[in-house]
């Protein structure tokens, strides 16, 4: 995780170039966006998706109902472990494309849904 935090929830305005536009800032890497606030997250397309990654989405759990992940310029599974963690936590995740993921959690957020979000930078 970087030390980067927005403390609060706000729509994407941008995405590409090796970073994220949000909130009049912008960012340079990945993103993990919870009801906490949005968060730099050290992960690059062609990381493995552990758990372990999602350490601080187990922590907010309980406001969480979907939670989206970004995967980079393509759609790739997530791994069983992954999988089952967040079911295990009652949360439904859905991998996508970074563009795709970003577009759907600003619809949710938008509509006030328990959403939260990993982007992985393209």
């Amino acid at each position: 995780m970087n030390e980067a935090h927005f403390p609060g929830r706000a729509p994407i305005d941008a995405y590409g170039n090796g970073g994220f536009r949000f909130a009049d800032m912008s960012h340079r890497g990945s993103l993990l966006c919870l009801p906490s606030g949005i968060y730099g997250w050290n992960v690059e397309q062609g990381t493995e998706l552990t758990a372990n990654l999602f350490s601080k989405v187990w922590g907010e759990a309980s406001d969480l109902e979907v939670f989206l992940v970004g995967t980079g310029l393509d759609i790739k599974m997530l791994p069983l472990e992954l999988k089952e963690a967040f079911k295990s936590r009652a949360i439904s995740s859905d991998p996508m494309s970074t563009g795709a993921a970003v577009r759907t959690y600003n619809v949710l957020l938008a509509e006030q849904r328990a959403v939260g979000a990993a982007f992985i930078v393209v």
